[in-house]
C-alpha cells in the first residue's frame, strides 16, 4: 500500500495574480497566488494533499484561481466557504532595472479603469464546523492572516497533532496577533516588516522561529533547544539567474515544511539542529531557483528543460510541463473589477 501523502490545510491570502512581464511582447499571465495560495500550490506540486480554506465565489477571478489550483492537484473542498466574497486580485508588474536585473511592484488597481481591485476577506468562525472533518491526519495548518475563524481552526489542528505555522505580513488585530503567536509551532516573518518580533521570548508552543533577511539569507532559533536557544544565521543560496524574486519566500516556506512537518508536530519535535538546518537550506535552494522565472511560481509553468536547471532538487516539473498555460489577452481584458462590471 502506498504511503499516505502529507496533508496541509491553509487559510489566508488566496488571490488571482496578474503577472505583467518585463518583456512588453510577453503575454500577461494569470495564476493562483497570495502567500497561502502559493505555499499550498507548491506543496501540492511536491506531492502533498493541499486544502485551501477560502471564500471564493463564482466571479471570473475565482474561476481562474480554481482552475489553476486543479492543475496542480490542490483540493477545492474548502475553497468556497461562506459567506462568499469577491476574489482578491493582485497585479505584479515586473520591470528591468538599470543594473541589468529586474524589480517588481504590486498594484491593487484595475488595469482597465484604475479602480480598486477586490481585497482580502478573512474566513469567519462559521467555517469551523465545515472544516473540522478535514482536520484528522492533517500534518500542517498554515495561516498568514489573523481572524477569529483562523485561530479557532489553528487550535483544533494543534490539538490534533498538526504543526501550526504562522507567517504574518502584518499585525492586524493586536489581540488576535498575540494569540496567533501563542498558538504557532513555527513562525516566519521578514525583518523589514516585523523586526521587533525577534526581541520577544516566544510562547511555550514555539519550536522554530525564522526571520528572513532578504538577499542576506535568514536567521533562526530553536527556543526549546536548551543547549543553544539563540539565533543562528544562514547565508542565502546562490541564484545564478535572477529574473524575478517574487514568491521566493513562499518557496522557502514550502521547502521547510516539506522536510520538517510531513507527519505533524511529531516530526518537528524529533528534528535535530542538523535536520532543521538542512530543511532551511532546502527552502533557500527552492527560493533561489524560483528567481530564474517571472511570477511567484513561474518555474512550475516552465518547460521541463528550463526547470531542470537544478535537477539535484528533484523538482517534479516534468510531469506538469504539458499543462503550461498563459492568457494571451491584453492586460486590461484579463479581468473585470466590480466597478467595471457595474458600469
Amino acid at each position: 500500500m502506498p504511503e499516505q501523502a502529507p496533508k496541509i490545510l491553509g487559510t489566508g491570502l488566496v488571490a488571482l495574480d496578474l503577472v505583467v512581464s518585463a518583456d512588453p511582447d510577453s503575454p500577461v499571465r494569470s495564476w493562483a497566488g497570495g502567500t497561502c495560495g502559493n505555499v499550498l500550490s507548491i506543496l501540492a506540486w511536491l506531492g502533498w494533499d493541499a486544502y485551501p480554506i477560502a471564500r471564493l465565489n463564482d466571479d471570473a477571478a475565482a474561476v481562474r484561481v480554481k482552475a489553476d489550483f486543479k492543475r496542480w492537484g490542490v483540493h477545492l473542498d474548502l475553497a468556497d466557504c461562506g459567506p462568499a466574497a469577491n476574489t482578491p486580485i493582485i497585479v505584479q508588474q515586473i520591470k528591468a532595472s538599470s543594473s541589468g536585473g529586474s524589480t517588481h511592484r504590486f498594484s491593487w488597481s484595475c488595469l482597465r479603469c484604475g479602480g480598486w481591485l477586490p481585497s482580502f476577506k478573512p474566513i469567519t468562525r462559521h467555517v469551523v464546523d465545515q472544516v473540522v472533518p478535514y482536520i484528522p491526519e492533517t500534518s500542517v495548518y498554515f495561516f498568514d492572516r489573523v481572524s477569529r475563524g483562523a485561530l479557532d481552526l489553528a487550535t483544533q489542528a494543534s490539538e490534533g497533532g498538526a504543526v501550526v505555522m504562522f507567517e504574518p505580513s502584518g499585525r492586524g488585530d493586536e489581540k488576535l496577533f498575540k494569540e496567533a503567536l501563542g498558538l504557532a509551532h513555527i513562525v516566519k516573518y521578514a525583518d523589514q516588516r516585523m523586526a521587533d518580533l525577534a526581541a520577544s521570548d516566544g510562547s511555550g508552543n514555539l519550536r522554530l522561529e525564522i526571520q528572513t533577511l532578504g538577499s542576506e539569507g535568514l536567521r533562526f532559533r530553536l527556543p526549546r533547544n536548551r543547549r543553544n536557544p539563540g539565533w543562528r544565521t544562514l547565508n542565502s543560496a546562490p541564484a545564478p539567474d535572477v529574473r524575478d524574486s517574487c514568491g521566493s519566500g513562499d518557496w522557502c516556506t514550502a521547502g521547510i515544511l516539506s522536510k520538517l512537518a510531513s507527519r505533524g508536530v511529531e516530526t518537528l519535535d524529533a528534528a535535530s539542529v542538523t535536520s532543521v538546518t538542512t530543511a532551511l537550506k532546502f527552502g533557500q535552494e527552492l527560493a533561489a531557483w524560483n528567481c530564474a522565472f517571472e511570477g511567484a511560481r513561474g518555474g512550475m509553468y516552465a518547460q521541463s528543460q528550463a526547470v531542470a536547471v537544478r535537477p539535484d532538487l528533484f523538482l517534479p516539473a516534468a510531469s506538469h510541463a504539458a499543462t503550461q498555460h498563459v492568457n494571451n489577452s491584453p492586460a486590461a481584458d484579463l479581468v473585470s473589477c466590480p466597478r467595471c462590471e457595474a458600469a
